[in-house]
Formats: C-alpha cells, sequence, structure tokens
C-alpha cells in the first residue's frame, strides 16, 4: 500500500478511535470531549500529512481494498482533486476540534458524548468519501455522512431542531435518490460501479444529458444552492457552532466535488448548456442568497443564507470551467476551475471563522438574536477581531483571502465575454454584474452584522456582562483569520498549486495543451494572460499598512499640539438625552432594501422546498390516517371475524370424551388409506 494511503486509512482510524472513545467514556463526560477533540486534532494533521506530496508534487496514487460484496470491489483513488478536498476538510477539522475543547463543555449532560461520535464520524466519513473511485461505496459513505450530520443538528433535541433535522432528512435523501439514479443509469451503459469504467463511457447527448441533471440536482441540493438550499437555513443554526462550521465550511462542499466529478470527470463537459445551467443557477443563488441574509437577525441564519451566496461564487466558476472544457478553451476551463476551487478553499476558512466567532458570542448571552447584542468589542476583543477579519475575508475587501479567489472568478467572466458564441458575449457581463451586485450587498450585511453585534453600547444585560472566551476557542478563531490573511498575502504561492488540480483534471478532456497557462509571475497574480490584468496582493497588503500606519504617525507627531476636547460626556440628540433604543437596529438598517425588493423577499416562501416536503409528508400522514382504518375495517377485521366464526363451529367438534376423539383417528386413518389406495 503506498505510504500516501496508509497515513489517511491511519487518520479514518484515527477518527474512528476518536468517536468510539467518547462513547466509551459516557458517564465521565469532560474526558469524553477532550478524547473526541485530540483524537480529531491529531487525526486532521495525519490526513493534512497524507495529502501533501499528492498536492505539491502531483503523484497519483490508486489502490483496492477486498471487499466483502462479490459484485463490486472497492477502489481508492488519490489525485490532486481528491487531496485539495481532504486538505480542506482535515484544515478545518483540526481547528474545530481544537475549538470543541472548550465549547462542547456547554453540552455536559446534553449528549456531550454523542456529540463527540457524531463529529468524528462525520469528518472521517468526508475523508473516505473523497478517494472512494466506485458508485456503490461512494453511495454508502454520502449516506453516511448524512446521517452523521443528521444527528449533529438534532443534538439539541427541542422541537425547532427536531424539525429542522426532520427537513434536512428528506432533502439530503431526495438528493441522494437522484445521485443513486445518475450512477445506476452510468451502470447500466458500462456495467460496472467503478468510476474507471463510467470514464471511458462513449453514451449519447442524450443519456449523458439525463445523467448530468439527476447529479447537478442531487448533489446541488447537498450544496445548499437555490431553489434546494431549504434544509440549510434551519441546519445550520440548530446544529452546534463547531458543527455549523463543519457543514457549511466543508459539507456543502461536497456537493461541489460531486458536480465537478460527474460533470467533468466522468462524463467531460461535453456539452456547451451543461456549463450555462450551472453559471446561471449560481448567479441566482449568489444574488439572492446575500438579499436574503440581509433581511436575517438571527446571526446564524444570516450566516447560512451566506453559505447559499458563496455556494453559487463557487458555482458560477464552475459553470465557466464547464463552458471552456465544451469550447476546448484551455485558458478559460482552468482559470473558471481555479476561481472555483480557490473560492471554496477560502470560504471554508472565512465562513469557519465566521460561524466560530458567532459560536462564542452565542457560549456568553446564549442568543442568536443580533438585537440583543451590541458592544461586544469591549467585552470580548479577541474575538471581535477575528470576526472583524473574516467580515472583511467574505466581503472580498483585499488583502484577505475572499478578494483574490473573487478576482480570478472575475478575470474568468471576463474572458468568458471573449467566446466566440453570441449568447455567452451576452452571459458574461451579466454574470460580472450580478457578481458585482453581489460583493456589494455582502460588504453591506457584515456592515451590519458587526455594527450592530460589537459595536454600539450593550443592548441587554447579557452583553453587558459579556466575557472573553476561554483559550482554546480564542486559538482556534485567531488561527483561521490568520489564514484568511496568509491565503490572501501568499496568494502568489496558492494559486499555482490550485491551478494544477484545475489542469490536472481537465487536460483528459482537452484537445489543446494546458502548459502554457500562467497564472502568477513572482508576487504577481496572471489570469492566464499578461495583457488582461495583473495583480500583486503583497504591493496591496504593503500600501493598506501604510495607510493605517501613517495617520498613526501623523497622530503621534501632532498629537501635542491638538486642543483639548471641550466636552465629554453622554451623545447630545438634538434636544433629547442619548438612549439605547436610539441606536441602528439590525431590522431598520435593511428596512429599505426589504421595501425596494419586497417581490424577491415573498419569492423565499416559493423556493423554500423544506416547507413544502414538510407539508407533503403532513398531508400523505393525514392519507395514510385515514386509510389505515378503512384497511383494518375493510379487510382485517373481516379476516378476524371469519376466524372467529370458523373457530366457534370447529369447536362443536370438541366433544370432551376421548372416545369419540378415538373415532376421529380412525375416521381419518380410513380416509387416507381410501386415498392412497387411490
Amino acid at each position: 500500500m503506498p505510504s500516501s494511503f496508509s497515513l489517511l486509512l491511519l487518520s479514518i482510524v484515527i477518527y474512528g478511535l476518536g468517536a468510539l472513545a467518547s462513547l466509551l467514556f459516557t458517564k465521565q463526560q469532560r474526558a469524553s470531549i477532550y478524547l473526541a477533540g485530540i483524537f480529531g486534532i491529531t487525526a486532521a494533521v495525519v490526513g493534512l500529512l497524507a495529502v501533501f506530496p499528492t498536492l505539491l508534487f502531483g503523484d497519483i496514487y490508486q489502490y483496492s481494498l477486498t471487499s466483502p460484496f462479490a459484485f463490486s470491489d472497492c477502489p481508492l483513488l488519490l489525485d490532486r482533486l481528491a487531496a485539495f478536498m481532504i486538505a480542506v476538510i482535515s484544515l478545518l477539522a483540526l481547528i474545530t476540534s481544537l475549538y470543541s475543547l472548550s465549547y462542547v463543555q456547554e453540552y455536559i449532560g446534553k449528549g456531550a458524548s454523542a456529540m463527540g461520535f457524531f463529529m468524528n464520524l462525520f469528518i472521517a466519513s468526508m475523508v473516505i468519501l473523497m478517494v472512494v473511485d466506485n458508485a456503490f461505496y461512494f453511495i454508502i459513505f454520502f449516506e453516511i455522512m448524512s446521517l452523521a450530520s443528521y444527528f449533529l443538528v438534532i443534538s439539541e433535541q427541542d422541537e425547532k431542531a427536531i424539525k429542522a433535522g426532520f427537513i434536512y432528512f428528506l432533502i439530503a435523501h431526495a438528493g441522494s435518490v437522484l445521485i443513486m439514479a445518475s450512477f445506476f443509469l452510468l451502470y447500466q451503459q458500462s456495467g460496472s460501479f467503478n468510476f474507471a469504467s463510467f470514464r471511458i463511457l462513449d453514451c449519447s447527448p442524450a443519456i449523458s444529458s439525463i445523467v448530468f441533471l439527476l447529479a447537478f440536482f442531487g448533489f446541488g441540493a447537498k450544496a445548499g444552492m437555490m431553489p434546494l438550499h431549504g434544509w440549510l437555513l434551519k441546519a445550520h443554526p440548530a446544529a452546534p457552532s463547531h458543527a455549523s462550521a463543519l457543514m457549511s465550511g466543508v459539507m456543502v462542499k461536497i456537493g461541489v466535488f460531486g458536480i465537478i466529478k460527474v460533470g467533468i470527470d466522468l462524463l467531460g463537459a461535453t456539452q456547451l448548456w451543461w456549463g450555462i445551467v450551472v453559471l446561471a443557477f449560481g448567479s441566482i443563488s449568489a444574488v439572492l442568497g446575500v438579499l436574503y441574509a440581509l433581511a436575517e437577525h438571527d446571526i446564524k441564519r444570516l450566516l447560512a443564507y451566506h453559505t447559499v451566496e458563496n455556494i453559487g461564487i463557487i458555482l458560477m466558476g464552475v459553470g465557466v470551467g464547464m463552458i471552456g472544457i465544451s469550447l476546448n478553451s484551455p485558458i478559460l476551463a482552468v482559470l473558471g476551475l481555479l476561481g472555483a476551487l480557490y473560492h471554496l478553499l477560502n470560504h471554508a476558512i472565512f465562513k469557519g471563522l465566521l460561524f466560530l466567532g458567532a459560536g462564542a458570542v452565542i457560549y456568553r448571552i446564549h442568543t442568536k438574536d443580533m438585537e440583543k447584542m451590541g458592544g461586544l468589542a469591549k467585552m470580548m476583543p479577541y474575538t471581535a477581531m477575528a470576526f472583524l477579519i473574516g467580515c472583511m475575508a467574505i466581503s472580498a475587501l483585499p488583502p484577505l483571502n475572499g478578494f483574490i479567489s473573487e478576482w480570478y472568478t472575475y478575470q474568468s467572466l471576463f474572458s468568458l465575454t471573449n467566446a466566440s458564441h453570441l449568447f455567452l458575449k451576452i452571459a458574461g457581463p451579466i454574470a460580472i454584474v450580478m457578481l458585482a451586485i453581489t460583493g456589494a450587498l455582502a460588504a453591506m450585511c457584515f456592515v451590519k452584522v458587526y455594527g450592530i453585534c460589537f459595536c454600539g453600547n450593550p443592548k441587554t444585560e447579557q452583553a453587558a456582562k459579556a466575557t472573553e472566551v476561554p483559550f482554546s476557542m480564542i486559538s482556534a478563531m485567531l488561527l483561521l483569520a490568520l489564514l484568511c490573511l496568509a491565503l490572501g498575502i501568499g496568494a502568489f504561492m496558492v494559486a499555482p498549486l490550485i491551478s494544477d488540480i484545475a489542469i490536472q483534471l481537465v487536460t483528459p478532456h482537452m484537445l489543446q495543451g494546458t502548459n502554457n497557462i500562467v497564472v502568477n509571475h513572482g508576487t504577481m497574480l496572471i489570469p492566464g494572460d499578461v495583457a488582461q490584468a495583473q495583480l500583486s496582493p503583497v504591493l496591496i497588503f504593503v500600501l493598506l499598512t501604510g495607510l493605517i500606519i501613517l495617520p498613526l504617525i501623523i497622530y503621534g507627531i501632532t498629537r501635542r499640539y491638538r486642543l483639548a476636547f471641550r466636552h465629554q460626556g453622554d451623545p447630545w440628540a438634538c434636544g433629547y438625552q442619548y438612549e439605547n433604543d436610539m441606536a441602528q437596529s439590525a431590522g431598520n438598517f435593511t428596512q429599505p432594501l426589504r421595501f425596494m425588493f419586497a417581490p424577491l423577499y415573498r419569492l423565499r416562501q416559493f423556493f423554500d422546498f423544506g416547507t413544502w416536503s414538510k407539508v407533503c409528508v403532513d398531508k400523505l400522514t393525514d392519507w395514510a390516517r385515514k386509510i389505515e382504518p378503512l384497511w383494518d375495517g375493510k379487510i382485517i377485521d373481516r379476516v378476524v371475524n371469519l376466524v372467529q366464526v370458523v373457530g366457534q363451529r370447529v369447536q362443536i367438534l370438541q366433544q370432551g370424551n376421548y372416545r369419540i376423539y378415538s373415532l376421529y383417528i380412525v375416521v381419518a386413518l380410513v380416509i387416507l388409506l381410501l386415498l392412497t389406495m387411490l
């Protein structure tokens, strides 16, 4: 077995041991929390070590595990895309496991041991899912991942959590059915469940398109794209915050991975309209996701809507990449996938940070309502600083990581406008405008979030008494904040690695070579063509740092010449004494937008497939309640009555006389002898 697979399987075994240890120490829940977290940290580090050779050098490893099923073996494939996904999963698993050492103390006596079990099982299933190269085992581990995350969603065990888990369960398994149908069609064509047999198929355009659509909507439900996002808005707020960080940061990316796997790796993105469909759904998800987030007061539900937004941005890049493959344009294909995969990594980091920051706030003041926060920057300075960096990163402000990946996505859309097809010349600018609107609304939304939660005066007594969270939670958030900065400033080192993943992915499906694609020159970032654009994150960082330091220097030099403050005290509001009610609230901050876009906000009810699913299940349950008595009355009761009548007639034969019973035996023997003679 290759050393990378040995380390990877060791990582999965350690996750399994962490899950078992958490259950074995159920009566000592504090110990179970530490064991689950330490095993999770160790397994994540081993997982990162396992994939580094593939990420850095591009080596592809294959191995086949012995299967208990005669109809299917279990092949494993570790290529650059799988290694990249495992690195993202392991990185966030490492941070959330560290965070859990203190955070899960809140759940002592409320199922903390079970939480540690399902967290480790959840992460292990995602890791092995990335390397499984067989449809049958892919579905098995996909279901394990969904079930483990389902139990994390309902960990609070209240009515709201149970309802959220139910809707998540419905949509997740509806998506699984679509994915199984797509794999079954490929199995019918190839006669094997192995992905290797799918890759060499030459299906008709109709069969390929049906497979793609089934997989796109099946994996799209897991990704949380519009209009299959309803579960996400309920599951993320209900789950513990470190689980929400993993679900939003990496689990929804399994859906994106699946779309790339089927659409590009297995089917080769042969149809132009596939990429257009992905681009369209991505653009709509991005704009509507951020627009709906603006109207939210629940901080975790708001972050869930931003997951929909960022999945949309990622799908825009995937769509451009698929269009590039179908047009046989290497630069367009690689640039689109580079933007998508870079944003996939960045979103995992800054969204993980934001969910952990939200969890820290909830840990202290026990509410998700932003209207009950305020003034937390003074009470929780480290959390506030880390959360501010996360807000800036998700708003795509330079020099942080969100800016770099969105820059590459913009550049791919600019390249799309140069395509020969008239429709693409129109679609490119429309997508650019939608991405620009998304960025502007995201910045507005996080000005609201940070201002309402961390600035001003405390709005409640709990906010006024808040204190900083424990060290493990602070260190986890600060590590993610540093990664947001490092992935932005160091983009010239990260972009070539991700472009190599894109190149390895598209090369088998391209007629032209991809060797001349350049995404960086020294510290400069280049979108495949020097003449199109250039960007230096390092220079931007230096200039922005100078912009901050220069005013401080001027202030230090001129401080002694400034006039003394003439008045200090409470703010004065046009003749009225200042009151907390005069402060900006989350509702009035976005009231003009909610008025302007009222029809779009009403669409939320139409797009909420989770509510539709619940209504359908409720009606089906009511129908079953009506049918069940009918079944009993018309069939079961009549059969029971018939049996009782027959029994009463048979009782006549029971005389209680042994001589009569002997006569019955003699008669029966005579009848049997006659039948034998005949």
